[in-house]
């Protein structure tokens, strides 16, 4: 990671960066007016430090682009914002730290909160948690997740994180290169049921290394956590330095297959900053669902022999029949996957017909899966009633395969159809089962509804 600092004034506690680079002498502060020192930042991520007239951090952010986002805070509408005037007014000077991504960025920033405790990140939170990194180190198969109340002992906690936001996007990028699993399996070495255990789709999509299907070895999927731990950590350089010299290991004892994935990691750790942005890979927050709960909740209600650990939701739009699209958003453990989204335009049907569209995408999308040798999701989610569930399970017929649990949700009532029961099921408004059967369908339509505007824009503005 690069250590860049601005002119002036580099306090100590804005050397503590975890950086391995040793950092600079301090220089006494010049008289230079913040704003006008915030325009010599770079337009690169990285963190920015705000400082008294002492020279004390008072607030520590991260950013994508250190002069945009730092120089924010010299507008007019930051000083009469009540979460930021009462900082704006005590800001003295300020400094960076430059990064070579976002994902470095958000872990310098909680590294450095953590170890200098700034007034102002503590002030400008609100009434939650702030959300940590939690892997649990003393399992066979360590699990990686996000969490508000990490647990008193056999975990290590990374964090406190400014934005949880960002650490779920964090994750996601994350998992590409280290491939750690977020399931909450117990998954022991040595026990042979596991290997007659689907994994789920971010197996397939080359995001988990599968240690629920004993894909990997215990010792090898430990060597991936502490990695993992290790950039976490902020030792990158020295991580690299390391793996390069296994990979050359590997090859010379001719154990290809290792060699090449710790090149293909190697290669995904070099590019971070390519792959690195958050607001690709950002999950919504939603404080009302409870993920675990929702998920037992649909297993008891719907007498399923697990719970559906993959679910796909799918929804239409339109406006008085033009530019119809639809959506398709997946889940896996109750939480939405964003690099799982799908936009369609429908192709086959005009004049607003809701089942042909739905018949067309459940067609397209499980005609893809076969093709490509993916499995299905263990429930599919239509925005819609009887009617949009028959058009999905038609789509099933022409395509000659066996559906997974197909459900529909419709509106106002909230009723749940179900593949193969001529009645619906009615859930109470308050159980966690319908809560996230409704989060589902509300991402499926939120997003439609954006790619559906974006088309409008382009046909209405020619943008």
């Amino acid at each position: 990671m690069r250590n860049k600092k601005t002119p002036g004034s580099v306090s100590k506690e804005s050397a503590c960066s975890g950086s391995e680079s040793s950092a600079d002498t301090p220089i006494p502060a010049e008289s230079i007016d913040p704003a006008e020192k915030v325009r010599s930042f770079p337009h690169a991520p990285g963190v920015y430090l705000m400082k008294d007239s002492a020279g004390r951090v008072l607030y520590v952010g991260k950013a994508k682009d250190l002069r945009n986002r730092a120089g924010s805070y010299f507008l007019k509408a930051a000083a009469e914002d009540p979460r930021t005037a009462a900082l704006v007014q005590e800001i003295r000077d300020l400094d960076y730290i430059q990064t070579e991504s976002e994902v470095d960025a958000l872990l310098l920033e909680a590294r450095l909160i953590k170890d200098i405790q700034p007034p102002y990140n503590r002030d400008l939170k609100d009434d939650k948690t702030f959300p940590y990194l939690e892997i649990f180190i003393r399992e066979d198969f360590p699990r990686v997740q996000f969490t508000r109340e990490p647990k008193q002992r056999g975990t290590k906690l990374y964090g406190p994180f400014g934005s949880a936001s960002g650490l779920r996007g964090a994750v996601q990028v994350l998992q590409k290169i280290f491939r750690f699993r977020t399931c909450t399996l117990d998954i022991q070495e040595g026990d042979e049921r596991w290997r007659w255990y689907r994994p789920c789709l971010l197996a397939s999509i080359q995001q988990c290394s599968a240690p629920c299907n004993l894909r990997i070895s215990k010792e090898e999927y430990r060597k991936d956590i502490r990695r993992l731990m290790r950039f976490l950590e902020g030792q990158k350089t020295a991580l690299l330095k390391e793996m390069r010299k296994e990979m050359a290991s590997a090859s010379k004892e001719l154990r290809f297959e290792e060699a090449a994935r710790l090149r293909d990691e190697i290669r995904a750790l070099e590019t971070l900053d390519q792959r690195g942005d958050l607001d690709a890979h950002v999950q919504p927050e939603v404080f009302h669902v409870d993920p675990r709960r929702g998920l037992v909740g649909l297993k008891k209600v719907l007498q399923l022999p697990q719970p559906p650990r993959t679910i796909e939701g799918i929804d239409i739009a339109h406006l008085a029949g033009a530019e119809t699209v639809a959506s398709l958003v997946q889940f896996i453990d109750g939480l939405p996957f964003k690099p799982g989204y799908k936009r369609y335009r429908i192709r086959t049907t005009q004049g607003g017909d809701d089942y042909g569209a739905i018949r067309e995408v459940v067609f397209r999308r499980f005609q893809r899966l076969h093709e490509e040798g993916q499995p299905q999701p263990d429930l599919l989610l239509i925005d819609g009633g009887p009617g949009q569930l028959h058009a999905a399970l038609e789509a099933f017929e022409s395509l000659q395969q066996t559906p997974p649990l197909v459900l529909a949700l419709a509106k106002r009532e909230e009723l749940v159809y179900r593949m193969g029961r001529p009645e619906p099921v009615r859930l109470s408004r308050h159980s966690f089962a319908l809560r996230l059967l409704q989060y589902v369908r509300d991402e499926a339509h939120r997003f439609a509804q954006h790619y559906h505007h974006i088309l409008r824009r382009k046909s209405t503005l020619g943008e």
